[in-house]
């Protein structure tokens, strides 16, 4: 369709969110790049092979209590009424006890701990009042962790106990895919970054989608912003396709400045423009290059829907991480909630915790400009394309959407 047909039809026919996402997925692969980076910068990083222990955990037989190391066949009839006396010195030996604190190395020849509770000294000697039997109290070499045992599969997302773990067994570093560089593109001939005059808008989208991009595991290149020309947009997206993902925030619809899904049409192919959801309807999803290039709507809310919708899961492919739905809680409505059939709402909401059970009160369903309606909300209400909406008084499912993960 040509670029004046296609503003004056809109959008008759909005692909459905599910196939949307398909459709990009189709041209998105994991990154095979890697990297090594120092274990103690490694938090949420992926492993690109396989890592087994360097070394055992513990590496030596270590004491598990405070008490005496000790010869465990010394300790046989030993009671409150009747001890066994042992001589302390700095060696374990026959009738002889070394003094041992939790994590001590474990003397020759001692094979059992008793616990300091179970003694008595005296100058220096030490009462036992409890026998013990051979590895009581003893923490043998591996218990922990055993030499070349197995612990992490290609593909695991470490965490901080990972990372102890791994520094425990021996390693500094290990090999990570890279995180997925994407370019992040403001455009719109309106938009300046601080002190707007009238008909002016300070930019924010880039700011937030940047951001997003961190938080989902990427590393985001903050462009400047790019004014409604078809050459300018053109040399920005040409530029970029080096990047793993290219987004662009505003210029995605069907108006007269919205340039941008011509110009990824012309650079490579549209593979979806126009989506069955609110707010966010007028995205764009294509390839540049064997690069996905997203063409996010410039109402804030929208770009926010549409990344985390499309944006987020990309990216999570992209760099080897996986889709985790957000957390929910359930809420009753404080009023109904209506919405377009065949098009996926996204309502805002504000919950009260109440005394017996959550309220959630819809901030607004439309409104994709008002940023102040999502960033002030507690969560969004999810209405599926099989529902006009739900009533006042009914129990709905509310996504805490801005879950970090």
């Amino acid at each position: 369709m040509h670029d004046e047909e296609r503003r004056t039809a809109g959008f008759k026919r909005k692909t459905r969110v599910e196939a949307a996402r398909s459709e990009v997925h189709r041209v998105v692969s994991p990154l095979s790049r890697t990297e090594r980076v120092p274990v103690r910068r490694a938090d949420e990083r992926v492993l690109a092979t396989g890592v087994d222990a360097d070394r055992p955990v513990p590496h030596y037989r270590r004491a598990a209590m405070d008490g005496y190391a000790v010869r465990a066949t010394d300790t046989h009839g030993a009671s409150e009424r009747s001890p066994v006396r042992l001589a302390i010195g700095e060696r374990a030996g026959p009738q002889r006890a070394v003094s041992v604190h939790t994590g001590s190395l474990l003397p020759e020849q001692a094979d059992a701990v008793v616990r300091v509770e179970g003694t008595e000294r005296n100058g220096d000697e030490v009462a036992v009042f409890t026998a013990v039997a051979s590895g009581t109290n003893v923490g043998p070499v591996g218990e922990d962790v055993a030499a070349d045992q197995h612990l992490y599969d290609a593909g695991t997302r470490l965490r901080p106990s990972d990372l102890g773990l791994l520094k425990g067994t021996g390693y500094d570093d290990v090999l990570v895919y890279e995180r997925p560089r994407v370019s992040v593109i403001p455009t719109g001939e309106e938009l300046v970054q601080d002190d707007p005059d009238p008909g002016e808008i300070v930019e924010t989208n880039g700011q937030t989608v940047a951001q997003y991009v961190e938080r989902w595991g990427g590393v985001a290149t903050d462009r400047e912003i790019v004014t409604d020309d078809t050459d300018a947009l053109r040399a920005a997206i040409d530029r970029d396709t080096d990047h793993d993902v290219v987004v662009t925030t505003g210029g995605s619809s069907v108006g007269d400045r919205d340039l941008l899904p011509e110009v990824v049409d012309d650079l490579g192919e549209v593979l979806v423009h126009g989506v069955a959801l609110q707010p966010g309807h007028p995205v764009a999803l294509g390839v540049v290059d064997d690069t996905p290039v997203l063409n996010l709507p410039g109402y804030p809310v929208a770009c926010i829907v549409t990344a985390v919708q499309f944006l987020r899961p990309v990216l999570k492919r992209v760099g080897h991480l996986p889709v985790r739905d957000p957390p929910t809680t359930t809420a009753r409505l404080a009023r109904k909630l209506t919405s377009e059939p065949g098009t996926r709402s996204y309502v805002r909401v504000e919950l009260d915790e109440g005394e017996t059970e959550p309220t959630a009160t819809p901030i607004r369903s439309g409104g994709a400009g008002v940023l102040s309606s999502v960033a002030l909300a507690d969560g969004w209400v999810v209405v599926p394309e099989s529902t006009e909406g739900y009533a006042a008084g009914e129990t709905v499912e509310v996504e805490y959407w801005e879950w970090s993960q």
